[in-house]
């Protein structure tokens, strides 16, 4: 019964995208209501993604992204997490940090690229920077509120079995929090897809944003929907992997 169920919600998952598949093939390669530089079709997505796979460029492109990706997103797990719990745990010290974090939060991942290229030039660490920025801060407020959020019976039932500083921290607070922590990094992963892209457009020379970038200059649309399609199903990996983790750890 477990099996029929998973199987029709596999179907329901996959009836949009399939009629989205057909109205753009009819669309485009049937009625042939846009040229294909303005908007290809399924037919000719799947020959450049052939002959992408053909020429090892789209796997090199994804590593090169995915490397940038994992990286960024683990630089600001480390800043972000140790900094949220810090925060979270002290309440001088968050107000202290709050009007920074604050002026910082809102500004978007993109507007630092120049000084990314500035400081670090073109390559590997800009990008990793750009990422760094657009992820750290959706990590450290969610931190932040899973601290906040840890229940006042849990500290004071610490608190009662004579439990130290430390072991409050690393046995009850941070427990807690762990849910809030892997949301903060669920949607950081969204996050740093999109920040790594626009960094590779503009301060890199490899990647699936450059590939989108250099396909849609000399109007090889399909290879720039592959490139977005792509994205996409990192996104969905990314996606799948933290609602696994989710899954085990909300109980």
């Amino acid at each position: 019964m477990s099996t029929k169920n998973n199987n029709y919600k596999i179907i329901e998952k996959l009836i949009l995208p399939v009629i989205v598949v057909l109205v753009w093939y009819i669309i485009s390669d049937v009625l042939g209501v846009f040229t294909s530089y303005m908007l290809p079709g399924p037919v000719e997505v799947v020959e450049s993604f052939i002959s992408l796979c053909q020429s090892g460029r789209i796997v090199d492109d994804l590593i090169s992204t995915l490397f940038k990706v994992i990286w960024g997103l683990f630089l600001s797990a480390v800043v972000g997490i140790t900094l949220g719990i810090i925060l979270g745990w002290s309440k001088r010290l968050e107000r202290i940090c709050s009007l920074i974090i604050s002026i910082l939060r809102p500004i978007p991942p993109i507007a630092w690229i120049p000084f990314s290229i500035l400081w670090f030039g073109i390559g590997l660490r800009p990008a990793i920077f750009i990422i760094f920025m657009g992820c750290v801060f959706q990590i450290l407020v969610s931190t932040i509120d899973g601290v906040r959020r840890t229940k006042r019976e849990l500290i004071e039932s610490a608190q009662t079995f004579g439990a130290t500083d430390r072991q409050m921290l690393t046995d009850v607070i941070l427990p807690s929090a762990i849910p809030y922590i892997v949301t903060g990094l669920k949607t950081a992963s969204s996050v740093a897809i999109m920040c790594t892209v626009s960094a590779e457009m503009i301060g890199s020379s490899s990647g699936i944003g450059y590939m989108i970038l250099t396909s849609s200059n000399i109007f090889d649309t399909g290879a720039t929907v592959v490139g977005m399609l792509e994205l996409g199903c990192l996104g969905i990996i990314f996606d799948y992997i933290f609602t696994k983790i989710q899954d085990k750890i909300f109980w």
